[in-house]
């Protein structure tokens, strides 16, 4: 797929957002890959007061080839050892480009709980760092990383009982 299809499919997940009533604000800018690279443009999404959830995002495999989303407090330092202790699983690690656009449809640099509208289906486990539900707002990708949304943390929920995703709290 390339970019402008998958800016395609970008527009569609927010077109279906609205339909289901899910408000997003929406942000453009440089393609982002890494948590640096988005605290470089973060500063055009500072709304004064806002209890944010800004994300890191991990696609992990375990030995059994199964398949694991996890969303982080983008500051959140982790260890694949100890999380997948925490998970009841053993031997995860980082899942390959191919590999994360057949599960979540999406490239690297892109990873979002948004794309639980592929994963859940594909059997992608989801896991989500438990101090979200201490925010007000959270901003991901889109599924396309030059595109941020900030979406009230209470309208995930829906979205992801929408799509039959079951989110999986961790606490760290």
């Amino acid at each position: 797929m390339d970019n402008d299809e998958m800016h395609q499919q970008s527009d569609r997940l927010l077109s279906q957002l609205a339909g289901w009533g899910i408000d997003v604000t929406l942000h453009t800018h440089v393609p982002l890959r890494t948590v640096e690279d988005a605290k470089s443009v973060e500063a055009a999404m500072v709304v004064e007061g806002e209890a944010a959830f800004r994300v890191k995002n991990l696609y992990l495999r375990d030995k059994k080839k199964r398949n694991y989303l996890v969303t982080l407090e983008q500051d959140r330092e982790i260890d694949l050892k100890t999380l997948g202790k925490q998970l009841g699983v053993g031997g995860l690690s980082f899942g390959s480009a191919d590999r994360l656009f057949e599960m979540l449809g999406i490239r690297p640099g892109a990873v979002s709980p948004l794309a639980m509208a592929t994963g859940a289906e594909k059997g992608v486990r989801f896991i989500i760092d438990s101090s979200v539900r201490e925010a007000a707002r959270i901003y991901m990708h889109p599924l396309v990383n030059d595109r941020t949304v900030a979406m009230d943390v209470v309208d995930l929920w829906p979205f992801m009982d929408r799509v039959g995703a079951t989110p999986e709290f961790l606490e760290f």
